[in-house]
């Protein structure tokens, strides 16, 4: 697209109704990319009301799934033919390296191809029958659409996100309102145009970035949404829940996450560190299941910290589009300073600064940090209980199992949560025993679109991804019919 000035709604791209527009910024160079349409509540107004009519009147629930599932193929397609011109935009917006921004649009699109199946399956699996205790009876369970769906992403994966909700929305027979975040908009949009080219009926998708008081309150708010799905921060999720909770709204939550990295003295060391740097840099540390904070066994923990702090130190930090660069700048000037204020508090509270935390040396504009090492972190200060939503890893030891999982499971958040050891027995009662939606065994944020996805407590309500995905888009009806050709004879004998 050569500019962001419109909204996608009914199939049509359209002005906002005030007229109003943001900037999203580069956070390499802190220079505006683009002018964008911002939404306001009259846009998302107009948005649902195109949705519902096409769900309401229009042709996408009355679809086969194989025909739906042709559609979401087109799309999963129509993603990988622009792959390396979506990434190159995915990291001007976001700021993730280059590497990383192929995975993500690679998954995206292998996500829609996912749910393609997934359609076409239900065709086969839509009724279930249900068996009675009184033969006079036949009762099946059918999986219908929930009707017209509200989605709010963020601005960690953009794109990836984005197919989270759309691809398992769209393949239930459901409509969908997308707000994207203000950060990162732009692949949403391409996301939009490139269901438009792939035929996708008007209103089914709509795409109406803005601000989150302006577009995403009135979205939740909304009294023609039928299901709300968010993937954000708790405080913005339990604003969201209250809004669902005045219309009885279905909801699924995706929130924040303080997941902890287990790792056992029996561990190889090398392996333990690249998970842990993996499980903590990737994207900038700007993943809401980044395992940030780690629990390592005194037997190997001086080891571990000094083989940590010489890798850390070797990480390339630039622009995303720079070849070789591993970290790239934080999201944005606002989120920059959140991150840094957190590495001055982790100071003030006694936890030991064993690497990062400054502007690298060699560039002097963009949301730029060098990935930080804390040690020795108290297990009440804030670091090792808030999120941070950064490159920031807080490391602290155990003596033996039981203290290991006591620590882990003190937390609010229970997104997710990892072990490592070359004992498998106690990998496995490890576990079992964290209070967490997903554990990893001797690896930290392998997420794959099969399985499912999303945490306990105030990590969130419901599961994405995986059958479990597509769940959020259905309702589950009663059909009981009468089979005697007798009278039931309650009243009349």
């Amino acid at each position: 697209m050569n500019s962001y000035d419109q909204l996608f709604i009914d199939g049509r791209w359209v002005a906002p109704v005030k007229g109003g527009a943001f900037q999203t910024i580069n956070p390499s160079n802190e220079t505006v990319i683009a002018d964008v349409a911002a939404a306001t509540a009259e846009d998302i107004d107009l948005a649902v009301k195109a949705a519902r009519r096409a769900f309401d009147e229009g042709p996408w629930p009355r679809m086969s799934g194989a025909e739906r599932g042709a559609i979401l193929r087109k799309i999963g397609k129509g993603i990988r033919d622009r792959l390396d011109e979506l990434a190159t935009i995915e990291v001007r917006d976001n700021g993730k390296p280059l590497p990383e921004a192929l995975w993500d649009l690679g998954d995206a699109a292998g996500c829609f191809e996912f749910y393609a199946d997934l359609a076409e399956q239900l065709d086969a699996n839509a009724e279930q029958p249900v068996k009675l205790a009184d033969d006079r009876f036949s009762s099946v369970a059918r999986k219908e659409p929930v009707g017209v769906a509200g989605a709010i992403i963020p601005w960690n994966f953009p794109m990836l996100m984005a197919a989270w909700k759309v691809a398992p929305a769209l393949a239930a027979g459901c409509t969908m309102v997308l707000k994207p975040s203000e950060l990162t908009p732009l692949t949403s949009l391409e996301l939009a145009d490139i269901a438009s080219k792939a035929e996708l009926p008007s209103g089914v998708l709509n795409v109406v970035p803005g601000l989150g008081p302006d577009a995403g309150a009135p979205l939740a708010e909304h009294p023609d949404i039928d299901k709300l799905a968010f993937t954000g921060s708790v405080p913005t999720g339990s604003r969201v829940m209250q809004a669902a909770a005045r219309d009885i709204k279905n909801v699924s939550l995706e929130l924040g996450g303080k997941s902890p990295f287990i790792v056992f003295d029996d561990s190889e060391i090398d392996t333990a560190v690249e998970w842990i740097m993996f499980g903590i840099f990737w994207n900038q540390g700007e993943v809401c299941s980044a395992t940030s904070r780690v629990l390592v066994q005194r037997g190997l923990y001086d080891r571990l910290l000094a083989r940590l702090e010489e890798e850390t130190r070797k990480i390339a930090i630039g622009d995303g589009l720079t070849e070789g660069v591993l970290l790239g700048p934080i999201v944005s000037g606002g989120q920059y300073e959140k991150v840094l204020a957190a590495v001055e508090r982790g100071k003030a509270e006694g936890a030991r600064l064993v690497t990062g935390g400054a502007r690298p040396a060699h560039l002097d504009s963009g949301y730029f940090m060098e990935p930080v090492v804390f040690a020795d972190v108290p297990e009440n200060s804030w670091i090792w209980r808030e999120e941070i939503f950064g490159p920031v890893v807080c490391i602290r030891p155990f003596d033996d199992e039981a203290e290991a999982v006591r620590s882990a499971n003190d937390s609010r958040f229970g997104l997710a949560a990892a072990v490592m050891s070359r004992d498998a027995a106690r990998c496995e009662r490890v576990a079992h025993a964290l209070r967490a939606g997903i554990v990893w065994i001797n690896c930290s944020q392998p997420t794959f679109t099969e399985a499912p996805w999303g945490g306990y407590k105030h990590s969130g309500i419901g599961r994405e991804l995986g059958e479990w995905g597509l769940n959020n888009y259905l309702e589950i009806k009663q059909i009981t019919r009468y089979d005697s050709d007798k009278p039931w004879g309650w009243y009349i004998k």
